[in-house]
């Protein structure tokens, strides 16, 4: 794959893994949970919040008390049989997206889990199946056994203006159906994602958001669904951040259509070095930064195309390269299987290269 640097340009906790969660579904008319019966799942829960519940845990087991089972309807709680193996119940939400039962959440609310059933407000209980997740921008779909259900309507986040109202609707902590409202604080973040990939045009909000609204909606003031909520920043006052809903409309369409999002890769490990004033001068640099080849993944795209340890890349299809990050931005949406024309500097002398792009595993 291509590397990337460790620091990322927005800090924030992502979720952080439990054993079980419920997922709380806005339809657009009704609500529903989705609750994992098995198997582990993740919580928008940062460590510290993490480290409270283990440590209550811990404290349950050693007074030997029988553990308290309530309903996840508006309590976060710890089940019984849960609890004397010391796993935690998470929380997450989603949003009905399609009649025929596909819910939209996010990718870290169903990782590793193997069965999800799904709990309407109406007292239905239906399992689902995971139709395919998408670590890179954090989002997942699956589907329910069920026709004719309400759904949510999906909006258009490139209308969006700073300042602009908006409501998460979730789960935090157990209470179901949960709704705060804020304005957009920001549009164009960029976070990165456990995969290691930038998620571009991230939304800021200050709506409050709380563990348990991982993958609920973002909606405007007319209920359509702009946004999927993701992360928050720990101990920050209203600082949210949801995936734009163009993103998951996309993500969508490749996870219903090929189970998976396809992306193309050059097979590289690279690095980025800053050179000095000179050395931008002579290689006509626009700037002081550059991404330098460090590795090469033997009979990859890149070594089939004649791409050596050492090469600076200085474009990828007359876009000019910088960062490791504008690959990733280039390479997002190009198909695996199309060429690529690559700009490179070795020992001074500047080549230009054809690639053909290869599948991101």
């Amino acid at each position: 794959g291509n590397s990337a640097p460790p620091a990322p340009p927005a800090t924030l906790p992502l979720c952080h893994p439990a054993t079980s969660g419920t997922i709380a579904v806005f339809t657009g008319r009704r609500h529903g949970t989705v609750t994992d019966r098995s198997g582990t799942a993740s919580t928008p829960a940062i460590a510290a919040h993490q480290t409270r519940w283990r440590r209550a845990a811990e404290r349950r087991r050693s007074r030997r008390a029988r553990p308290k089972t309530t309903s996840s309807r508006n309590t976060y709680v710890l089940k019984s049989g849960e609890t004397l193996r010391g796993e935690a119940e998470g929380a997450g939400s989603g949003v009905i997206i399609a009649p025929d039962g596909l819910i939209l959440t996010n990718s870290h609310v169903v990782e590793n889990v193997s069965k999800v059933s799904v709990v309407l407000t109406d007292g239905r209980t239906l399992q689902s199946d995971i139709i395919g997740t998408d670590p890179a921008t954090d989002l997942a779909v699956i589907r329910v056994s069920a026709g004719g259900l309400p759904i949510a309507e999906l909006g258009n986040s490139e209308s969006l203006r700073v300042g602009q109202l908006v409501i998460a609707i979730g789960n935090p902590l157990g209470f179901q159906s949960t709704v705060s409202a804020g304005v957009i604080s920001a549009l164009g973040r960029s976070l990165r994602g456990r995969s290691g990939r930038l998620i571009e045009d991230v939304i800021q909000t200050d709506a409050a958001l709380n563990p348990g609204n991982s993958g609920g909606p973002l909606v405007n003031s007319r209920g359509r669904v702009i946004g999927i909520n993701t992360a928050m920043i720990f101990m920050a006052q209203g600082i949210s951040f949801a995936i734009p809903v163009n993103t998951a409309r996309w993500v969508v369409g490749e996870l219903v259509t090929q189970g998976k999002v396809r992306r193309a890769y050059l097979g590289i490990s690279a690095m980025v070095r800053q050179v000095t004033g000179s050395q931008q001068n002579r290689l006509q640099l626009d700037k002081p930064m550059v991404v330098q080849i460090i590795g090469i993944e033997a009979g990859g795209p890149a070594d089939r195309a004649g791409i050596r340890e050492g090469d600076i890349i200085t474009s990828l299809d007359d876009h000019k390269i910088s960062t490791i990050d504008e690959i990733h931005q280039l390479l997002t949406r190009r198909p695996p299987g199309t060429s690529a024309v690559v700009n490179v500097i070795r020992r001074g002398q500047k080549k230009s290269l054809t690639i053909l792009l290869g599948e991101l595993a």
